[in-house]
């Protein structure tokens, strides 16, 4: 990681989601501060002890031919995709190329288990059938490099380095970071960049019920997710994709793009701790966050908003709280977590976390933190958003990812009005 002096400012001209909140940004916004649980029952894992995700509305949608033969995974970041690329003033999926060097667009993507569904279903076809059975696309709709940056770059047909990164929840947060410093080194001039994921699958839900992550509220899954809540007892299975387009400043603005918010600052830590659960007190975390503040040449008492990870487990929630406290104890922030709303995503949470940062930034406004009544003893002391959305206009804000593995990222995201 360079200092700040030595890399350009890079800017965020474009954003795009699928997620449970509904089709794009807007929607996915809308869902969010209304403060209400998208976690339903999910006929797909019946037979498996916890049968509740939180799914995208249309998940048959993509916008390139035959999209149906795609894991959900690709079609959910190919939608997202030609949102954020629209935002930023680029058609890049019609028939005719968009206005730019295919050689000087990165694609960098994060997911944490690429095409999941397709391998779930070959493998069942091969059991009950024999490998005649077998789709001969198999293996380009599960490989997670495939299912996720090599099925857009193709879609795109930019010939930049085309990368996956695979850091379980911190997936998307690190393709980001990653791609910021392929602009930053000048291996590129714009970056489609972000995370995407579709593990509401049976294996995934009975992988991870074994390990007690998810919630057991399958008799009312609106509130099952609750993070930072005093009756926390799990996350939700949730799917989407978030996608930032990520440009030099300088650029940008000589093509007359949008900047949405400035990419101050970024940071990737480990725990070293456990291959699950996070380190207690939240050292890799806090590690991560004071990296990505003197990147952004900020202290701790700049930082006006965090989008937590906040997935509802009691650990990782408790060492969450436990940073935040710590580090932000003389002006504390306002925190909130879009997961009590659209579940936990996995390798796209933190890229549609990420967008939702801009988002707070653009509007001044910080969503609530849906289906938290009280804090417990282990999560009090930090400023979280309830109830309805807190108007305050943080100009220098955080996203915080984590992922099992102890890998933590951190991106530090400042309006582009602020100093």
């Amino acid at each position: 990681m360079t200092d700040r002096t030595d890399r350009a400012r890079i800017v965020v001209t474009g954003t795009g989601a699928v997620t449970a909140g509904g089709d794009g940004m807007a929607a996915t916004w809308r869902t969010l501060c209304e403060g209400r649980g998208t976690a339903r029952h999910d006929p797909a894992l019946d037979g498996t002890p916890v049968p509740i995700s939180c799914r995208p509305p249309h998940p048959e949608d993509a916008p390139v031919r035959q999209g149906w033969r795609l894991d959900r995974s690709t079609r959910y970041l190919l939608t997202a995709a030609q949102e954020a690329l629209r935002e930023a003033g680029i058609e890049a999926f019609g028939t005719r190329p968009p206005d730019w060097d295919p050689a000087r667009v990165a694609v960098v993507v994060g997911s944490a288990a690429g095409g999941v569904a397709v391998l779930e279903d070959a493998h069942r076809r091969l059991l009950e059938r024999g490998s005649g059975a077998l789709s001969p696309l198999t293996l380009t709709g599960y490989l997670p490099n495939l299912s996720a940056a090599g099925h857009l770059a193709l879609a795109l047909r930019t010939t930049g380095p085309a990368l996956h990164t695979s850091t379980a929840c911190a997936s998307g947060a690190n393709a980001i970071a990653h791609a910021a410093l392929l602009l930053a080194t000048g291996a590129c001039d714009l970056a489609v960049t972000g995370g995407t994921d579709a593990m509401a699958t049976p294996l995934c839900a009975a992988a991870f019920a074994r390990t007690g992550a998810l919630s057991r509220r399958t008799d009312r899954p609106a509130t099952a997710s609750r993070p930072f809540d005093r009756d926390r007892d799990g996350f939700v299975l949730g799917e989407g994709a978030g996608v930032l387009v990520l440009e030099r400043a300088a650029d940008a603005a000589a093509r007359g793009a949008p900047a949405l918010a400035h990419l101050a600052g970024w940071a990737t830590t480990s725990d070293a701790h456990h291959p699950t659960a996070p380190d207690p007190a939240g050292r890799g975390l806090r590690a991560a966050v004071a990296l990505a503040l003197r990147a952004a040449d900020a202290a701790p008492g700049e930082v006006e908003h965090v989008n937590a990870h906040g997935t509802g487990t009691p650990r990782g929630d408790r060492a969450e709280a436990a940073a935040i406290r710590d580090l932000f104890a003389r002006t504390p922030p306002s925190v909130t977590s879009a997961k009590g709303a659209l579940g936990h995503t996995m390798g796209a949470a933190g890229a549609i976390e990420a967008a939702l940062t801009v988002r707070t930034l653009r509007t001044g406004t910080a969503p609530p933190t849906a289906n938290h009544d009280a804090p417990g003893p282990d999560t009090a002391g930090i400023d979280l958003v309830t109830g309805r959305p807190r108007d305050h206009g943080p100009r220098l804000a955080l996203s915080h990812s984590l992922g099992f593995g102890g890998h933590n990222t951190v991106l530090a995201l400042r309006r582009t009005d602020a100093p």
